[in-house]
């Protein structure tokens, strides 16, 4: 099938186009660069020297015969030259990544807030009038989070998407209803991604938009398949304070030696997944669409949970490195637990790659191989949820 990958040179973007490609699909990527223009904002490079877009492109061609499509601008602004896409390319799918993706980086300051929510929430309005303008069937994938449910439970698993209710009635009948699982959302960023559900909903009511919404846990792991082929396709390993997932953090900070920052008391539980099993997720769904009149499918893209402190304290045993307990940026529950239902990526075909740690010890050694590009200044935590009085 003929795919459109927005926000294709990113983390999560870049392997998926790679992943699709060697699939057999027809993949072209949209992306404005932000996510490199933000290094240069902060100062900070990707630990993995990461090569300019057109070698990458160039490089996967010399290696596997398969051309990736490529268009620069932002589909947050440029609405016209995206409609204009979808029109003359008439796409079969699109995989919705061209959003701002981190918390911390969304809280920075109010202009960070600002610039998440019109980015995040113009782009996926923009692609959703556009296929509805261009009349072209296509199947929106999007990768959301698990984040807008928050990170606390009612004892339950939280399941995929929607909540069955009971509301009673002043007759004293009970009314069975469904509706999207509450959010709660904890940042900025979140906040967007709870956004783009109403929005999905909407498109999905009125104009029949067919959508996948994949709410993805925490991505570790930086190689997948085909970014090993060749350094100059190797993905993103970003370790900063704004951008830097947590187990690899602690991965890159053994590496070097540096104490493992542990927010808090480390009891707060989060949901993960490799960055492989990531790309075949997206794979799952692109190849087992929704039918049309199905309402908006969600899947929770997560493969298990985990409390920090446990991470922390695995990646101290396998290395030496000790822990170190940080006042915690964030406005979030000390502690939490976690339950999470995954059932329907698991039906389709998922074989979860689950953390152990030989994989540790290969992303160890990524970090290990690549420690003198980092900047010790960039390691800690410096947006702050809440203004210090």
């Amino acid at each position: 099938m003929k795919v459109l990958v927005l926000g294709g040179d990113g983390f999560c973007g870049w392997p998926t186009a790679l992943h699709l490609s060697n699939q057999g699909h027809e993949v072209r990527i949209v992306d404005n660069f932000a996510r490199r223009k933000a290094d240069v904002e902060l100062e900070v490079s990707s630990l993995t020297p990461i090569t300019p877009l057109g070698t990458r492109l160039r490089v996967w061609q010399e290696l596997t015969g398969n051309e990736i499509g490529f268009d620069s601008f932002d589909v947050a602004e440029h609405y016209h030259r995206l409609l204009t896409l979808i029109e003359d390319w008439q796409p079969d799918a699109v995989v919705h990544f061209a959003e701002q993706r981190a918390a911390p980086y969304s809280m920075k300051s109010s202009w960070h807030k600002r610039y998440t929510v019109s980015n995040n929430l113009n782009a996926t309005n923009n692609l959703l009038a556009a296929i509805v303008e261009s009349d072209v069937d296509v199947h929106v994938v999007h990768l959301g989070t698990m984040g807008v449910y928050g990170y606390g439970t009612a004892g339950v698993k939280i399941p995929e998407g929607y909540l069955q209710i009971q509301i009673p009635t002043p007759e004293g009948e009970v009314v069975n209803s469904e509706i999207l699982y509450p959010p709660n959302p904890g940042s900025i960023y979140h906040m967007t991604k709870t956004q783009d559900q109403l929005l999905f909903a909407f498109y999905n009511k009125n104009d029949q938009v067919r959508v996948t919404d994949l709410h993805q846990g925490i991505v570790w792991g930086t190689q997948t398949a085909e970014t090993a082929k060749d350094e100059r396709l190797i993905n993103r390993f970003d370790y900063d304070g704004d951008y830097g997932t947590v187990l690899n953090r602690f991965l890159m900070q053994a590496a070097i030696n540096y104490p493992l920052t542990v927010h808090g008391t480390g009891g707060q539980t989060r949901a993960f997944i490799h960055v492989q099993d990531t790309v075949r997720c997206i794979q799952l769904a692109l190849e087992n669409p929704p039918e049309h009149g199905d309402r908006v499918r969600v899947f929770n893209q997560m493969t298990e949970t985990h409390r920090l402190i446990d991470l922390a304290k695995l990646v101290s045993r396998l290395t030496g490195v000790e822990v170190d307990y940080i006042e915690n940026p964030r406005n979030e529950a000390a502690e939490n637990d976690l339950l999470v239902t995954n059932d329907h990526l698991i039906e389709l075909g998922l074989s979860p790659i689950t953390l152990e740690e030989g994989l540790l010890t290969e992303v160890t050694e990524i970090a290990a191989k690549y420690a003198d590009r980092v900047d010790l200044e960039k390691i800690p935590a410096r947006s702050l949820w809440r203004v210090k009085k």
